[in-house]
């Protein structure tokens, strides 16, 4: 059997191919099973999750023909995979290091997926059982996700201004304006701009999670995207892609090494395209904007995927508290009016979050942060009746909407006040 070398990069298109064909000169039935597998992938899956399972069954194969001298998908065995598991953690990414946990986690999800497919489509070939049991796939880590806070965020947009390749601002502020992911911004189509009543939007297309959309565009970007337009017509014509110039597209791995070398020149290390996505939401919600505008302007599917920037928020909120308690600390025992200067944003924000919201029978303590759907849901109801009967209790709700800043709530018991005056008249 001939051996394959046993490498832990990457190739794409042709390269990949290449060494299809060496698997399946050194093992033919392993070649066949698989690429049979990845061409059915390719029938329910987005391209990229297709891409991601064939680079982990080709690592697959070269172990299985390189490390066990297995010649068939069959004759993995329950102890093979123990191996398998060993090697896998001891393969090596840039700078000197192994893989990441996350990235071992998805080869072996994507490993069992495949013996579990194959066996229960009755295939020829396959495992009498699978192999690869749960407890193989590594628990998914759940770290908070890193985010530029305000100063590294606008010197990064600093330096993606002063750069002397148009390009590289581009790249920067697609990413920090939008929150798209950069295999979004590499398949953005030359068409990609439309314009919606008095607006811009930029049609994201489909992605990680198969969904297409729509976000608004920030009026500097519509002009920046004017310009590099005007200035790459031709080539955005020609490739079809949105951000195109006499150099080609772009794919992730080019929009990385930009921002890369971007955030270098900054002086904010280790930024990439993806933290920029978790700055854009960190600060959307640090700001007031609702988690269910978040979740559409970035895509997500389940609210569960949102609701980590809150627990982003909280702890910048108790970051800021912290930096300023020792101040308060050293005004223990004097009079209880402090300056107006001492509160910062962070105080405020406890402050207006710290106030409930009075309802007919009781008080609603929902963080101001954190939207409702049902809030004021049953005044506002077509079935709703209310009657002079009822005034004193609507009035002192308006009341408190007003002392609290709760506009909208107050606007709500003004309507309901004079709809009730009116009936009594």
């Amino acid at each position: 059997m001939s051996a394959l070398p046993a490498t832990e990069r990457q190739p794409r298109g042709g390269q990949a191919e290449a060494e299809w064909a060496q698997i399946g000169a050194a093992a033919p039935q392993v070649a066949a099973v698989m690429r049979r597998y990845l061409r059915q992938l390719g029938t329910f899956l987005a391209p990229r999750s297709v891409d991601a399972a064939d680079s982990a069954l080709r690592q697959l194969a070269r172990w299985m023909i390189t490390e066990a001298h297995l010649a068939a998908v069959g004759d993995i065995r329950r102890d093979d995979i123990e191996d398998y598991k060993v090697w896998l953690a001891a393969q090596p990414r840039g700078g000197g290091q192994t893989i990441t946990k996350e990235t071992h986690r998805q080869r072996m999800r994507t490993v069992r997926q495949f013996f579990e497919r194959i066996i229960e489509w009755d295939w020829p070939g396959a495992p009498p059982r699978n192999p690869v049991i749960a407890w193989d796939i590594p628990k998914k880590p759940e770290p908070l996700p890193k985010f530029l806070d305000d100063r590294d965020a606008a010197r990064l947009m600093a330096a993606a201004r002063a750069s002397t390749d148009p390009r590289d601002r581009l790249v920067v502020e697609l990413l920090a304006r939008t929150g798209m992911r950069a295999g979004e911004l590499a398949d953005l189509d030359a068409d990609a701009v439309v314009r919606i009543g008095a607006g811009h939007w930029l049609r994201i297309p489909l992605g990680k999670l198969r969904n297409d959309r729509y976000v608004p565009l920030h009026p500097e970007l519509v002009q920046l995207l004017a310009a590099w337009t005007a200035a790459n017509i031709e080539h955005i014509r020609r490739c079809k892609r949105l951000v195109a110039d006499h150099r080609g597209v772009l794919d992730r791995h080019l929009i990385c090494r930009i921002v890369h070398r971007v955030g270098r020149a900054a002086g904010v290390p280790g930024v990439h395209p993806h933290r920029l996505r978790h700055t854009l939401a960190t600060q959307a919600i640090n700001r007031g904007m609702r988690l269910e505008a978040i979740a559409a302007l970035l895509g997500h599917q389940k609210m569960e995927m949102t609701l980590i920037y809150a627990r982003i928020a909280n702890r910048v909120v108790a970051d800021e508290y912290a930096a300023v308690s020792a101040k308060i600390d050293a005004l223990y025992g004097q009079p209880s009016d402090l300056p107006a200067d001492y509160e910062t944003t962070g105080m405020a924000r406890l402050r207006r979050e710290a106030h409930a919201r009075m309802l007919g029978n009781g008080l609603c303590t929902r963080p101001a942060e954190l939207d409702c759907r049902l809030e004021s849901a049953c005044e506002t109801c077509a079935y709703f009746a209310t009657g002079t009967q009822f005034l004193p209790v609507l009035v002192r709700q308006r009341d408190h909407a007003r002392d609290h800043g709760q506009a909208e709530r107050a606007a709500l018991f003004d309507g309901l006040i004079r709809r009730a005056k009116t009936e009594r008249s």
